[in-house]
């Protein structure tokens, strides 16, 4: 006997599915933070007033001799 999926099981499936879909969202910006937050610890971050020294650039071409 073959049976169809009630309307209670698809508004209880669509109830799931947007909660799951927002733990998944809230949860990915949590652990996003969080390795963000570690990543700028390991680094020494400083403030965004001080600026790290940037190492001299090297021209755009070096003159060959011939």
């Amino acid at each position: 006997m073959a049976t169809s999926l009630t309307s209670e099981f698809w508004k209880l499936f669509a109830d799931l599915l947007a909660v799951s879909t927002a733990v998944t969202f809230v949860l990915s910006a949590v652990l996003d933070a969080l390795a963000l937050r570690t990543q700028r610890r390991r680094a020494g971050y400083r403030p965004a007033g001080v600026e790290a020294a940037e190492a001299p650039r090297r021209p755009d071409r070096i003159p060959v001799l011939q």
